[in-house]
């Protein structure tokens, strides 16, 4: 059945609590020419273990031993279950099968990257005492290319060097903060949600570096200070700028198919980005309501939020939204 209209949102210390969701849950359609999803919604659970009693062994004749027998089956028909997913064959090229179900799989390859465009890049924190306090949310298009599912993730390749002096850089993978159909609802678009790294001598760790010393403009005194390679490539973008894309990858955080299923979310910092994805699905797209124009998601949403400081809670304006319509 589906939860009532109320929810919560408590805020206190970094942590950020959503429940209680009337809202609507369905896997948006992929866009023309992306692999077709097969009949139900495409989920991440892996599969229930062996439903029935387990067969006790010779001589075990006792409760407890018929419980830890059927305790060991049901362990162990789990383990096969997610090995089974983990292995799922792919059947096509661009394409993984997921519990019998087509999901968008590594249509671009590090060496084959999709060449896509920054759309915008907006700082979405505050100034902390903290050297490494600035998040970014950065759109980019991919015109309905790089087709993807709320949870997955793609790769981005920065210019370069990194540390080992390689240019282009190796491939950085980010979770997809975007639902499906992109923060625009186009299914052109994808967003991530990245935390530029710095590290300074005398402020935290910071073993290597990578800037001149005295060049550095935020730190112009330091001894060392290092910035992260594709973070900070990601975070300097700008509007029409090249970047470039891989996958999109990851089949462990797709959303269940049950619309009246709970849905437990816990995020540190930008790992908030997947749940953002989930949620956009859950309480904003319109890839998520029913004909009735009511949510087709009748479950409940928690989200637990945390941060060092209540200025880096990211996407909070979004999360009050929620509550206060729904």
């Amino acid at each position: 059945m589906a939860c009532g209209s109320s929810q919560a949102l408590a805020t206190a210390a970094g942590l950020t609590l959503l429940g209680g969701a009337t809202r609507a849950f369905v896997a948006p359609p992929l866009p023309a020419g992306a692999p077709a999803a097969g009949a139900g919604q495409l989920r991440g659970s892996a599969a229930a273990p062996p439903s029935g009693p387990a067969p006790l062994a010779a001589g075990a004749g006792t409760p407890l031993a018929a419980g830890i027998a059927a305790l060991a089956v049901g362990l162990a028909g789990g383990r096969a279950a997610a090995l089974t997913r983990n292995a799922a064959a792919v059947k096509k090229k661009g394409v993984r099968v997921v519990e019998g179900k087509e999901v968008p799989w590594n249509l671009f390859s590090p060496k084959a990257p999709y060449k896509g465009t920054a759309i915008s890049n907006d700082t979405i924190t505050t100034q902390t005492p903290l050297v490494n306090w600035e998040t970014c949310h950065v759109v980019m298009r991919h015109d309905k290319n790089v087709p993807y599912l709320e949870g997955q993730s793609i790769g981005i390749i920065a210019p370069g060097p990194d540390k080992k002096g390689q240019k282009p850089a190796k491939v950085r993978l980010y979770s997809i903060a975007s639902s499906a159909c992109g923060d625009d609802e186009t299914f052109e678009t994808v967003s991530l949600c990245v935390k530029r790294v710095v590290e300074v001598s005398g402020r935290g760790w910071c073993e290597y570096s990578n800037v001149e010393p005295g060049s550095d403009p935020e730190f112009p005194d330091a001894e060392k200070v290092y910035r992260g390679v594709c973070s900070n490539h990601i975070c300097d973008l700008k509007p029409g700028d090249d970047v470039l894309i891989t996958g999109p990858t990851g089949a462990e955080m797709l959303l269940p198919d049950d619309p009246e299923a709970n849905i437990i979310m816990l995020a540190t910092g930008t790992g908030i980005a997947p749940m953002r994805s989930y949620l956009r699905l859950l309480f904003n797209d319109a890839a998520g309501a029913a004909a009735d124009g009511s949510r087709r998601f009748k479950g409940l949403a928690w989200l637990f939020m945390g941060v060092p400081y209540s200025k880096s809670l990211l996407y909070d304006d979004e999360h009050q939204e929620y509550t206060a319509k729904f």
